[in-house]
């Protein structure tokens, strides 16, 4: 799917090519989606938790599933502030480069992971944004695929955090998805950014919401 390609946000011809993933919602009104991957890890997850309670804001979290297993508690208090969680495979998985076999039950495993604390969930998205066209068609079938419309390149170490906020301030929209990282990675910049973020939201009049269980669009 993705290629690597620095883009901000997905031209319109490649979300085309992939009628069953959910790259972002309507565009009147004035909801948009923030959502965070690669958690839930101690520090950063937790102050991405601390941001969003007290707000309007819900977000929807991608998660690792090792990492679901070694920090149940905050999985569950990412439910349980109302927030929405998603697949986000096992171990960080490379579609490109891992075969289905091993590509699906990594999946698997981490629905059943998230299943036993509470969060079953059949949104998913792929780490790197990367399926082949085989794995594509086969989780379409059985997952929600949610990628993005907004990747402000929060796990950057060579930009600040000033810049991620200043491409999120540029790209996003009502109806956009926002992919940021609750990450030891990116927690520097997300610091940084996040706060902005909000601030964006709240002086625009937008609210982000969390995904619903069957993605932004029903499937086929």
């Amino acid at each position: 799917m993705l290629d690597g390609l620095r883009m901000h946000s997905p031209p319109a011809w490649l979300q085309a090519l992939f009628p069953a993933v959910s790259w972002r919602g309507a565009e009147g009104g004035t909801q948009v989606y923030l959502s965070f991957d690669d958690g839930p890890v101690p520090g950063p997850t937790e102050w991405v938790l601390d941001q969003l309670a007290g707000t309007p804001h819900k977000a929807s979290f991608f998660c690792i599933g090792k990492n679901v297993r070694l920090h149940p508690e905050i999985f569950r208090r990412i439910l349980r502030e109302g927030h929405a969680v998603g697949n986000h495979t096992t171990n960080h998985l490379n579609g490109w480069k891992h075969g289905n076999r091993e590509y699906f039950a990594d999946v698997k495993e981490t629905d059943e992971i998230m299943a036993a604390e509470g969060g079953r969930s059949l949104l998913f998205r792929p780490p790197y944004g990367k399926l082949t066209p085989s794995q594509y068609r086969e989780l379409s079938r059985t997952h929600h695929i949610s990628l993005w419309d907004v990747l402000p390149y929060d796990f950057d170490r060579s930009i600040s955090g000033e810049q991620v906020f200043a491409s999120v301030e540029k790209h996003l929209r009502p109806g956009g998805m926002v992919v940021l990282h609750d990450s030891p990675k990116a927690f520097p910049r997300l610091q940084k950014a996040l706060p902005l973020i909000l601030q964006l939201l709240d002086r625009n009049g937008w609210t982000s919401v969390a995904l619903p269980p069957a993605g932004l669009k029903e499937k086929k």
